[in-house]
């Protein structure tokens, strides 16, 4: 398959409420809420980060898009040939306009359409095409559940590279899931099938199917926290990302966490709960001290940055330093990625590419490993 036509939609608001803290970005309410809270789109960006790849074959290639945010715009900004096949009727878009662009893009005989977004728009492909066409997603909200999305955005230029250059890449039903944003508001995790999706399949450029259930390994767990627990510092500013690992890290000190949000521990205690990461930052500015993160990361996939914890926004990760990370797994977590790295996807390339490299993973109780941290470019 070479690419001569190649579709481009983007969910401008896809990922906006990530880092204010808000788990998703779903209903104009959660955007007008994440803007309020200072919140930048990044979809935009990342759909470029992701052509940025197919610069050589610029004069061979032809995206069609929507007009304006929704493709148009970053199409022209890299010198691509811009053909127009629609546009939103309101601003900002909503989800049935990547609908009407699919089937548009699709219609105008398009090779393979590119889409920045989550899990929602991922939806939105399978309401508009089915398994038939073939599509691949530019990872740009926060959960990203299905298995139909590049690792990374450069991960996906470097798929679009190869079959734009004629190369052979596989095409294979990817798995797309959701997830009920309120539920995951509330603490609960409720992920559901919507169906599939056609997509090339090159190594380890796509990601997995996260693992949504929760580990049973309960002493493995405990063993982690007691670790963590004994190592802890009062004067350090502690920041706990989400997941049921960490909350159970918070738990053995007789603390109450947000399992799918960030909270902050100095002295022992929880001095904020569920923040931004505007609030990270101003945490972190106004105790000039010394700051650790505490992550783990989401079974199945291995995301250690960049899925369901854009509060650890590139600025954050800048101010608290590699040095400084805390990764906590159980080796059960580890052996199911089969080899695969750990993964960065903060949002600055230079930033995940900085801090690619073997890093110690606590597995238990005076027990670690060292594992490769990845920005997608092996």
């Amino acid at each position: 398959m070479k690419l001569k036509r190649l579709g481009l939609i983007i969910n401008p608001w896809a990922g906006v409420g990530g880092p204010a803290g808000l788990k998703g970005s779903d209903g104009a309410k959660t955007v007008e809420q994440a803007l309020a809270a200072g919140a930048e789109p990044q979809a935009q960006k990342r759909a470029a980060t992701a052509l940025e790849a197919l610069q050589p074959f610029r004069d061979q290639l032809e995206i069609l898009c929507f007009s304006g945010a929704m493709g148009e715009t970053v199409a022209r900004d890299l010198g691509f040939r811009a053909t127009v096949v629609g546009g939103a009727p309101t601003e900002p878009s909503i989800p049935e306009d990547s609908e009407r662009a699919a089937r548009a893009i699709r219609d105008a005989s398009a090779d393979l359409i590119i889409f920045a977004g989550g899990d929602g728009t991922a939806r939105n492909m399978v309401n508009a095409l089915g398994s038939d066409f073939p599509v691949l997603g530019i990872p740009a909200g926060v959960k990203m559940h299905s298995a139909c999305f590049a690792i990374s955005p450069r991960a996906g230029g470097e798929v679009l590279r190869r079959l734009m250059a004629g190369q052979l890449v596989d095409l294979r039903e990817r798995e797309v899931r959701d997830i009920d944003e309120k539920s995951f508001r509330e603490g609960r995790v409720s992920t559901r099938y919507y169906g599939e999706l056609l997509a090339p399949e090159e190594g380890h450029f796509l990601q997995a199917v996260k693992n949504a259930g929760r580990e049973v390994e309960e002493l493995a767990v405990a063993d982690i926290a007691a670790e963590v627990v004994e190592e802890l510092d009062p004067d350090t500013l502690y920041i706990f990302g989400p997941g049921s690992t960490t909350l159970a890290i918070l738990g053995e000190m007789g603390r109450e966490g947000t399992l799918l949000g960030v909270d902050l521990l100095r002295g022992g205690e929880v001095i904020a709960a569920d923040v931004s990461a505007a609030d990270i930052e101003g945490a972190l500015a106004e105790h000039q001290g010394p700051a650790k993160i505490i992550l783990t990361a989401i079974g199945g996939q291995g995301h250690l940055i960049g899925r369901g914890n854009q509060q650890f926004s590139p600025a954050v990760l800048r101010a608290v330093g590699r040095d400084n990370l805390v990764a906590v797994a159980t080796k059960t977590k580890i052996t199911e990625l089969n080899g695969r790295p750990l993964l960065i996807d903060s949002g600055d390339a230079a930033l995940d590419e900085s801090w690619s490299g073997f890093i110690r993973v606590i597995t238990g109780y005076r027990d670690a490993i060292l594992y490769p941290l990845s920005n997608g470019n092996l």
